[in-house]
């Protein structure tokens, strides 16, 4: 079985109040983008499954505990499966990074053994308590999420391109939500409904990530990026996805976007760079 495994980016994200659930509710715009790691797996006779990580984010991820393997043994309870699997990942999706590389891994593997059959919600309730709540996301490729529990798919898909930079700032999650001390206000605009592609823009440009402000204050060097980004050609706006450090520039030009790339990589030398786009 061949796998590709897709990031995502957050567009918005609105942090809300802590739920019973212990986790905070969350409003977000989500992309998935065709940076993708590409994954492996052959069925093997043992009663364990092998599995090598390779390509430029390797050695972060660790063999013997990971959303891949956590994604089998959840499925084998369930008596979904009952193979074991050599598995191969080529890791091209920065880790840490809020780009959702370990969760899209746990989400396309499932997708893939299941054949495409709507996953049971019993199996997607332990593999989020498991793996994270946001495994959700990458049934769409282009969603708003009004809440934790509700996923809109857009009407329309916009094309867009992206520069993506990443500084090598290895972001918690769980710390970076940690410290959040004042929640966001939802908004009323229902995203999913927009049609043209100027006025979404407009709209999810002038919204942020909660997120962002905390990982800035305490890496000047991602402010630093993303106020580059933004003074680039063609640029419609910069933002951190997630819970950081990636940095993304918004562009509906594919040759401004590599023109942008040219003058970051001079400025950022040092910072892993990748031009892409949505799916």
């Amino acid at each position: 079985m061949k796998i590709k495994s897709f990031a995502k980016i957050n567009l918005t994200l609105n942090v809300g109040k802590i739920l019973n659930s212990g986790l905070h509710n969350i409003q977000t715009n989500s992309i998935l983008i065709d940076l993708h790691d590409q994954i492996e797996m052959k069925k093997n006779k043992k009663k364990k499954d092998k599995i090598i990580f390779k390509g430029p984010f390797s050695k972060a991820v660790k063999k013997n505990n990971n959303t891949i393997l956590d994604t089998l043994k959840i499925l084998r309870n369930s008596k979904k499966v009952v193979n074991y699997y050599d598995i191969e990942v080529k890791k091209n999706i920065p880790v840490f990074s809020g780009l959702g590389g370990g969760t899209s891994n746990s989400y396309f593997v499932l997708k893939k053994i299941l054949k495409n059959k709507k996953i049971d919600k019993k199996i997607l309730k332990n593999i989020e308590k498991k793996i994270g709540s946001d495994i959700k996301l990458f049934h769409f490729k282009q969603a708003f999420q009004k809440n934790l529990n509700t996923i809109i798919n857009y009407k329309k898909n916009f094309n867009l391109y992206l520069l993506l930079i990443y500084p090598y700032i290895n972001c918690s999650t769980k710390r970076t939500y940690s410290k959040v001390k004042k929640v966001s206000k939802f908004s009323r605009l229902n995203y999913s409904n927009f049609k043209k592609i100027d006025k979404f823009l407009k709209d999810v440009s002038s919204d942020k990530n909660d997120l962002q402000e905390i990982v800035e204050n305490e890496h000047p060097e991602v402010t630093k990026i993303l106020k580059n980004l933004q003074h680039q050609k063609g640029c419609c706006f910069s933002r951190m996805t997630g819970s950081g450090s990636v940095c993304y520039g918004i562009f509906q030009n594919k040759r401004l976007t590599y023109l942008a790339a040219k003058n970051l990589n001079k400025i950022f030398p040092n910072y892993w760079h990748a031009i892409t786009k949505t799916i």
